[in-house]
């Protein structure tokens, strides 16, 4: 296990046979993000990125009570309160939200208890969100007066479609594990007992697979949620050929003819 010195201890970071562990580790606070937390997650995913021993990252929050409640407003007198500092910190929150949507390998959010505003943003980064039964999902941004803009808005809309997004704007309530399922909000719902063998399961056998052609999937899908004039699909093809092209490929046949595990390279 390779563990991540970070300058907030807020935050911990660790990789693990091909998996990077992210805790948004708060929990007297139900993992509320902080400015410094804000601002670690571009680092961590600029090491996981650099290194190139990770093939899936998983977002999870300490404790039992949350994944992420939202940002931690109690700091905001301190850190968000002349126009300099609000700039500062819209910044290095569009920092720590490009980051999470710049990855190109998949990215699991692994939800306990409050999933709730800002905490809702980041597991909506993810591709794959899997919750316990004690998961509670809600943008209360219409019970606070806060606009809320078209890219956080679209990201929902791509997921659970216009209608479902209207209902979790409009009413800005809070939604159990099996309505988030109903809406397609997340992949799965499992007993709080099971989340961790299951996310671990998950990613144990996306790491395992071919990363180039993870990559390119991954690649192809996200295209596909763009507007038509806006999809890059010549580096998708792209992308799709380097498999063909790779060793990955050829070492793919030889396992599945020798009737053997593939040992995937990403090259």
């Amino acid at each position: 296990m390779r563990q991540l010195q970070l300058r907030t201890d807020k935050m911990q970071a660790y990789v693990e046979d091909g998996v990077g562990w992210i805790t948004f580790n708060q929990p007297n606070k139900r993992n509320a993000v902080s400015l410094a937390m804000w601002e670690a997650v571009p680092e961590i995913i600029e090491d996981f990125i650099s290194t190139g021993d990770v093939r899936v990252v998983v977002l999870k929050g300490a404790g039992d009570k949350a994944f992420v409640s939202g940002a931690d407003i109690s700091e905001f007198e301190e850190v968000r309160n002349t126009p300099k500092q609000i700039e500062l910190y819209e910044a290095a929150t569009g920092a720590c939200h490009a980051a999470l949507q710049s990855l190109e390998i998949p990215l699991i959010a692994m939800i306990r208890g409050f999933c709730i505003g800002g905490g809702m943003a980041i597991a909506l980064s993810a591709d794959l969100r899997i919750t316990a039964d004690d998961g509670q999902f809600g943008v209360p941004a219409a019970k606070l007066g806060l606009g809320y803009g078209y890219g956080g808005i679209k990201e929902l809309m791509n997921i659970v479609g216009p209608s479902f997004a209207k209902e979790i704007f409009f009413t800005g309530g809070r939604f159990s594990a099996s309505d988030a399922e109903t809406m397609g909000l997340v992949n799965r719902v499992v007993p709080v007992g099971e989340l961790e063998a299951t996310v671990s399961t998950f990613a144990k056998t996306i790491a395992d697979n071919a990363p180039m052609t993870v990559k390119a999937a991954k690649a192809a899908i996200n295209e596909g949620t763009k507007n038509p004039d806006e999809r890059d699909l010549d580096r998708v093809a792209e992308m799709v050929e380097a498999c063909f092209n790779s060793e990955d490929y050829k070492e793919g046949r030889r396992a599945f003819m020798e009737k053997r595990k593939p040992q995937f390279q990403g090259r």
